[in-house]
């Protein structure tokens, strides 16, 4: 077996760098910040119903003994515009919205599957445009399917629109049915309110 050997002034080395005292290892995180509660980081809240000619928006605070409701609306796209044209009105609308009432998170419809393909490549373009300036604004973005939305507000999952309207009317306390699309998005924020422990809904999942 071969001897390694080292000379004096490698061994002085060596001893210089023992007799010095340990450096200690920083930290990843200088300071962890504290935890937010997620009830507190969620508590303004945007609901979207993206679609190519009405795209349903409403945003709510989490407030007691009810949600307080900020705003609510539809992003209307005459059938005669053409699609690109509505992607724009899609976008700059619902990005005045966001600047507007700065929600903390957002709750989007789920997918769902259209018989038509063309139907689905719309529908999928809407909702590009839309949480494309959601996400552009920093929010984290939940998505839940229609029929957990249903029944999380009406109890039943196949309730017709104009059911899921008059509850999200109820439970907001609103002077006026909400239109449809509204409504919609509305729910959705609800939905997700009751994930956080208020109102004993669905769980949302992220995205």
């Amino acid at each position: 077996m071969a001897l390694v050997g080292i000379t004096p002034q490698q061994f002085k080395q060596i001893q210089d760098r023992l007799g010095k005292p340990a450096r200690a290892a920083s930290p990843v995180f200088e300071v962890m910040p504290a935890a937010i509660p997620q009830a507190q980081s969620h508590a303004v809240i945007l609901g979207l119903d993206p679609s190519l000619r009405g795209t349903g928006f409403g945003i709510i605070r989490l407030a007691k003994p009810c949600p307080e409701t900020l705003a609510h609306g539809t992003i209307n796209c005459p059938a005669s515009w053409e699609r690109s044209r509505c992607l724009v009105q899609i976008s700059q609308s619902l990005r005045e919205v966001v600047k507007q009432h700065r929600p903390n998170v957002c709750i989007v419809e789920g997918l769902f599957y259209a018989q038509n393909f063309q139907t689905t490549l719309i529908m999928g373009e809407a909702r590009g445009a839309a949480l494309a300036v959601v996400a552009e604004a920093g929010l984290e973005i939940y998505e839940i399917a229609p029929r957990k939305v249903k029944q999380s507000i009406v109890g039943y999952g196949a309730a017709q629109k104009i059911a899921v309207a008059k509850m999200v009317q109820r439970m907001l306390r609103l002077k006026e049915l909400p239109a449809p699309d509204a409504a919609d998005a509305l729910a959705l924020a609800l939905a997700h309110a009751g994930e956080q422990g208020r109102y004993g809904l669905a769980r949302p999942k992220k995205i």
